[in-house]
């Protein structure tokens, strides 16, 4: 009966740990970053439904409350032109946030890097 001691395994597991340490940066930058893309697209996705920005344009030039008179159409198109340019800004800081996190995805191994270069130089 062949008996099992954790040095016979520790050539596998060796190797098993430097494949996934190796692997870790394409990973980061295929794998990982797809979903990260896909998650931010889903997250502008929801905050643009929550914002209800294409319904407030669709309706921009449709009186509300069913006033048709020229003084309801002024008052409904200012009322929305207000509440369109107040939730495009929201939706504009949304894409900035987003915008921010992919770069900043992109940016930390390379930025890991360097701090490893200067903490090897000291």
């Amino acid at each position: 009966m062949v008996k099992h001691y954790p040095l016979t395994y520790s050539g596998r597991i060796i190797v098993q740990i430097l494949g996934k340490i190796l692997y870790f940066p394409v990973w980061w930058y295929t794998v990982g970053l797809v979903r990260l893309v896909k998650n931010a697209w889903q997250f502008l996705r929801n905050q643009e439904q929550s914002l209800s920005l294409v319904v407030w344009i669709k309706n921009l030039f449709v009186p509300m409350y069913g006033q048709r008179d020229w003084a309801g159409r002024l008052i409904s198109f200012l009322i929305r032109s207000v509440q369109i340019i107040a939730r495009g800004l929201i939706m504009i800081l949304w894409l900035a946030i987003a915008t921010i996190v992919l770069c900043f995805w992109l940016a930390v191994p390379a930025l890991l890097v360097i701090a490893l270069g200067f903490q090897l130089v000291k």
